[in-house]
């Protein structure tokens, strides 16, 4: 919805946005992002990873954005500590959490029938052991549901996964500064019907 040649054959499986580190913006300006040093990663960048907002660009914009932003705050650890060790462990918690394939053993698939959020987030919390963070788009002017927009996982220092509570202090407990259209993705809303699209028109 941001400009009209966003989003060219969306993918249908989920894709990551980021992997970031609590509380910590642009934490290093000088360290600019390089996109020779992620070459290795680049198919896989490209599939898991890809940028629907800028897709007629040269398609590193995103990845810029994610390592200035949150990449230079995470390489105060050892194991993220380039950005090829970043976006390296970035593809690699996505493919061990697998989010595509668990929604899928548990039953949650993209519908046009409504689930209920309370039993999304029980299936994934059987499945993990941990509470993920769930967020939505509101819905808009008229309609009765949410729209499911992002999942977010946390984990902890090790790597390990853990569950997402709120930052004390936080009073809108997300980090989405992704803006779709003029929606804002937050919590989802536990009592609203929820929509899994499978193409977001």
């Amino acid at each position: 919805q941001m400009s009209a040649n966003d989003c060219q054959d969306p993918p249908k499986y989920w894709t990551i946005h980021g992997l970031w580190p609590d509380k910590a913006e642009d934490c290093n300006r000088t360290w600019h992002f390089n996109v020779t040093e992620i070459k290795d990663l680049m198919s896989d960048m490209r599939h898991y990873w890809p940028d629907v907002l800028h897709s007629s660009l040269n398609r590193t914009q995103f990845w810029k954005h994610e390592w200035d932003k949150h990449g230079t705050c995470a390489a105060t650890l050892e194991i993220l500590n380039s950005q090829k060790k970043y976006f390296g462990k970035a593809l690699e918690l996505y493919q061990r959490v697998d989010l595509n394939g668990c929604l899928v053993k548990a039953g949650i698939k993209p519908s046009s029938s409504y689930y209920q959020m309370t039993a999304i987030k029980e299936a994934l919390t059987r499945f993990y052991g941990v509470t993920p963070k769930i967020q939505c788009l509101p819905p808009e002017e008229g309609e009765k549901a949410q729209t499911i927009g992002q999942i977010e996982f946390c984990f902890t220092k090790e790597l390990q996964l853990r569950n997402c509570t709120a930052l004390k202090g936080e009073s809108n407990p997300t980090q989405a500064h992704l803006k779709l259209g003029t929606e804002e993705l937050s919590v989802c809303n536990d009592t609203l019907p929820t929509y899994y699209p499978s193409e977001v028109q």
